[in-house]
């Protein structure tokens, strides 16, 4: 069995006190295999934000593997945003922190889908680029027979029905695509606010889309909360935890049946037959 905790959008600065108070002690009370950030970890990139996310972090046990969010550059600071905008993330968590994870029966790698600046007006969107797409399935297909095998990205690749904001990510359905071909189990995300899971739908539809819950007052339909995803060779489950106010509570609960077949050993087979799916 593989266990991952799964946190996102805890927005220091802005962060629900008392619900990241008590996932600390959720954290520390039940063992995980990786603990998986998929960041705004931070409300407006400032430092005394990340100063505070990497002290909680650093506090926690285990393997931790995260990506940047769109509310990791700095809101304030066009220059730095156009030109660095992930430098304060690097310095605080460390670009390592995001170099991918492998373990017993887990490989997880994480692509950065947030940008400091964009040709379009809402910079908060995502855009995802192919050649970071075949890096990460390409690393993922590496991994033994039947490991659960993790993408991370902030933006959900495809929109949600129903979610309270959309992702636009541009070139996230041929990359969700890509990931689905060649054999990615999960793609871990973020910034809707809401916990999720779906499959996503190309490939074999074996391949789910997972968001986690915020952490921070800037709630959207859901109480903050977080993932606990756990994975046998059948099926992967995902617990939402909510809050009540005083504790945790699971909110919501899938079974997602995992694929049997072996995933393609070469990303190039899946590359091509993505590029012939419309974005």
């Amino acid at each position: 069995m593989v266990r991952i905790i799964h946190l996102s959008d805890i927005h220091f600065g802005c962060e629900n006190k008392p619900a990241v108070a008590a996932t600390r002690d959720y954290i520390l009370a039940n063992p995980f295999d990786l603990l998986a950030v998929t960041s705004d970890v931070t409300t407006i990139g400032a430092e005394a934000e990340f100063k505070a996310a990497a002290e909680w972090l650093a506090a926690l046990p285990g393997p931790q593997l995260g990506t940047p969010g769109n509310h990791d550059t700095p809101y304030a600071n066009l220059v730095a945003r156009l030109f660095w905008p992930f430098r304060r993330y690097d310095h605080y968590l460390g670009p390592a922190w995001r170099d991918g994870f492998s373990g017993p029966g887990l490989n997880a790698q994480s692509v950065n889908t947030a940008r400091g600046a964009q040709i379009r007006i809402n910079w908060s969107k995502g855009a995802i680029r192919e050649r970071d797409t075949e890096r990460v399935t390409s690393a993922l297909a590496r991994a033994p027979a039947g490991a659960l095998r993790v993408a991370l990205c902030h933006h959900p690749l495809v929109e949600i029905t129903g979610g309270p904001m959309t992702a636009r990510v541009r070139g996230g359905s041929h990359c969700a695509s890509i990931m689905a071909t060649g054999g990615v189990d999960l793609v871990l995300s973020g910034h809707i606010h809401t916990p999720f899971a779906l499959a996503l739908p190309c490939g074999d539809e074996r391949t789910y889309a997972v968001g986690a819950a915020t952490l921070s007052l800037r709630e959207r339909g859901a109480p903050p909360g977080f993932n606990v995803i756990e994975a046998d060779a059948e099926a992967v489950t995902v617990t939402a935890q909510g809050w009540t106010g005083s504790h945790f509570e699971p909110f919501r609960t899938w079974s997602l049946p995992r694929r049997q077949a072996a995933p393609p050993s070469a990303v190039a087979e899946a590359g091509e037959i993505a590029r012939a799916a419309p974005d």
